[in-house]
């Protein structure tokens, strides 16, 4: 069991691209792919045509995928972005650490 270092629920910082500087939450990882998609960040329109199920139509906003190289997890304690190492916590178990500030990420 390998583990992530960016996970559902991490708060993130968008380093490139035209939301850069932006934060928000990780909604979605997908590991396989090496995607992730973050709340109100590389917002997508689509223009739907009205049907059944819905007959209004019009503009469909919705977050797109971003490649997790583009984001970092905001520091706990500052939220400026920062990389992630494992530590093994006094339990045994391996814990994600902020590089920057040296803060846990998790538990």
């Amino acid at each position: 069991m390998s583990a992530q270092k960016i996970r559902k629920g991490d708060k993130v910082v968008v380093l490139s691209g035209k939301d850069k500087g932006r934060t928000g939450e990780v909604m979605r990882a997908m590991p396989k792919d090496m995607k992730v998609i973050v709340s109100g960040v590389n917002v997508a329109v689509r223009h739907r045509k009205a049907s059944q199920a819905n007959p209004q139509g019009g503009l469909e906003r919705k977050e797109a995928p971003m490649h997790v190289s583009n984001v970092a997890i905001a520091d706990p304690k500052t939220g400026k972005p920062t990389r992630v190492r494992f530590e093994m916590a006094k339990d045994g178990k391996k814990v994600r650490v902020a590089t920057r500030s040296g803060e846990k990420i998790d538990g």
